[in-house]
């Protein structure tokens, strides 16, 4: 990435991570708010990737010229480029140290508002909503915002869940 990739709004710098120690740390954490990340430019070949990958060619995503006269007048990333850019996001917004490891387990409640607009920035932020044990750890469920700059309604929102193992 450039710093053009990264680079963030004057007025608002992305805060660290929040660090917390173990599984006590993090069940402690609860209601904690996270972010905001640095902000991260949405460009036609991170959007072209995707689409490549995950072989939706949707001309809304790749194709800017017949984009151009669409409502949202040029490309916009895939919803679920978006949605995997919040677990980007993830570990920018929360550490866990003093454990084994860290899994992804899933995701609830998943929702797009606001296209990303090829072009524009977005970045994460953050909210710890509850920690739950689980066999040989925790589970926390956090909220992840992607917000666009600019615009009032975020680009996704997602309850990710993620296992912390001791």
């Amino acid at each position: 990435m450039t710093s053009a990739d990264t680079d963030h709004a004057p007025l608002e710098e992305p805060a660290a991570p929040l660090v917390v120690d173990g599984l006590d740390g993090l069940r402690q954490a609860v209601g904690a708010p996270l972010g905001p990340t640095a902000w991260l430019r949405i460009d036609q070949g991170r959007v072209d990737a995707f689409a490549e990958v995950t072989g939706d060619h949707q001309w809304i995503h790749v194709d800017p010229e017949r984009a151009r006269d669409s409502a949202f007048g040029g490309t916009i990333a895939h919803g679920y480029l978006t949605l995997s850019l919040c677990n980007f996001f993830l570990p920018q917004l929360l550490t866990v140290q003093s454990v084994s490891m860290g899994v992804n387990y899933g995701s609830d409640k998943v929702r797009f508002p606001s296209p990303v607009r090829v072009g524009s920035r977005i970045r994460g932020r953050g909210e710890i909503l509850g920690c739950e044990d689980v066999r040989g750890g925790v589970q926390a469920t956090i909220r992840v915002t992607a917000e666009v700059e600019g615009v009032d309604k975020p680009a996704c929102v997602v309850e990710t869940l993620n296992r912390w193992l001791a």
